[in-house]
Order: C-alpha cells, then sequence, then structure tokens
C-alpha cells in the first residue's frame, strides 16, 4: 500500500455527510492527498485508481482532475498520463515574488473586514501552529497552514483576490514547504511570523497585517535563496 492508498484509505474513515457534489468532493480529496500524503512530483494519479479509492465514479474524478491541471497542482504527461506536477526552485521563486505583491493587499483587506468569529477560529488554528511546531509535528502543522490561509482568504471581501493567493500558494507547496521539514528553526520561526500576521488581523491593524505578511514572504524568498547558495 503505497502513500496515496493509505492517506486516502485513512480519510475514507472520516468522511461526513457533505452537500458539496460528487465532483467537489472529489476535487476537494484529491488535492488534499497530493498536499498532505507526501507525493513524489511525477507520481502518476489514475483516474481508474482514484476512483476507486475514493469510491466515486471515473466522470467526476476526471472532472477534478481537469481542474487541477488548469490550478497547476498536477499536470498531463505525454501519453495523457496525468501526474502529481514538478516545480523547481524558480517556479518557486516566481510564484513567491507574485505573493509577495498580490498577499500583503489580501491580508490587509482581510484585517479590515474579518468578523469576530473568523478571529476566535483564526486563534485556535494559531494556537494549532504552535502547538505542531513545538512537537515538531510536520504533517499536522502543514494540515493547519492550509486552514490559516483558508481562513483569510474567506475573510478577504475580495474573492477572486483571495482564491489567486491561494491557488499561487498551492502550486509550489512541496518545494516552498521543504524549509520547514529540514530545518526546526525556519519551522518556529515561520510559525512566530503566523502568530504576528494573526496578532495584527485580530486588532484589525491593516497595515500592521500588511506588514507582517511582507516580513513573512520575505523570510520565505530568503530562505529559498539561501537553499540555492548552497546547492
Amino acid at each position: 500500500m503505497d502513500n496515496l492508498e493509505t492517506y486516502l484509505t485513512h480519510q475514507n474513515k472520516k468522511r461526513s455527510s457533505s452537500n458539496r457534489t460528487r465532483r467537489e468532493e472529489a476535487y476537494e480529496r484529491i488535492k488534499d492527498a497530493i498536499r498532505h500524503a507526501e507525493l513524489k512530483p511525477g507520481e502518476p494519479l489514475s483516474e481508474t485508481r482514484l476512483s476507486k479509492l475514493l469510491g466515486i465514479s471515473r466522470t467526476p474524478v476526471r472532472e477534478a482532475l481537469h481542474q487541477l491541471v488548469q490550478e497547476g497542482l498536477v499536470e498531463t504527461a505525454p501519453g495523457q498520463t496525468v501526474t502529481v506536477a514538478s516545480r523547481s526552485i524558480q517556479d518557486v521563486l516566481d510564484v513567491v515574488h507574485i505573493r509577495s505583491l498580490l498577499e500583503p493587499e489580501l491580508v490587509r483587506l482581510a484585517a479590515e473586514s474579518i468578523s469576530q468569529a473568523q478571529i476566535e477560529t483564526l486563534e485556535g488554528v494559531v494556537i494549532k501552529l504552535e502547538e505542531a511546531a513545538k512537537q515538531h509535528d510536520l504533517a499536522a502543522w502543514a494540515k493547519v497552514d492550509v486552514v490559516f490561509h483558508d481562513i483569510i482568504k474567506e475573510a478577504c471581501p475580495n474573492k477572486l483576490l483571495g482564491q489567486t493567493v491561494v491557488q499561487l500558494k498551492n502550486r509550489v507547496h512541496q518545494v516552498a514547504n521543504i524549509d520547514t521539514h529540514t530545518n526546526p528553526e525556519r519551522l518556529i520561526t515561520c510559525t512566530q511570523e503566523h502568530r504576528v500576521i494573526f496578532d495584527a488581523i485580530k486588532a484589525k491593524d491593516s497595515q500592521a497585517a500588511k506588514q507582517a505578511m511582507e516580513t513573512h514572504i520575505s523570510a520565505l524568498t530568503n530562505s529559498l535563496l539561501k537553499r540555492i547558495s548552497y546547492r
């Protein structure tokens, strides 16, 4: 049993009722597996196999894979084989550059519009990030980090901006997360950066939130550049 089968089989046991369509369910569950099942770039994603593992017919699985191709999480190889997308360090730097232009504005808008309920939820998420970082539980940290950014996206009144930023982050998550997986100090520092962003959002200080996000992305960029220089 490989990582994909292990992950999806485990998730099948945790499934709950939902109003999502089968295509939406397939999309979310395949995307979740790509993020968290430690799939390798270039690993094939068989439509037939995914259909069997998910318990969903092939048509919605095919539609979900098509959407993931458009978002850059998977790619179509010669012969129409769908695989987990491969990303170079330059790909990541390009995406981080775009994030540096868009994400501070996203957070600024979110800080102005976020509801009290979202603030309370986000605070719980930050606490979970800090707990995972202390335990060096990388899998748990990565999952909670996704929730952190999703809440900020939902709080942003410009929905297109929010969707764009999250899709950009998803495109290069495998390479961009390497530092937090191999460098314990970076994991702790990155978590502290999330706390600073949250504190500014909680205070509804939009400019401080924007600056905190700029600092966070700058630190990510510097970490990636250091990794390149050591090669």
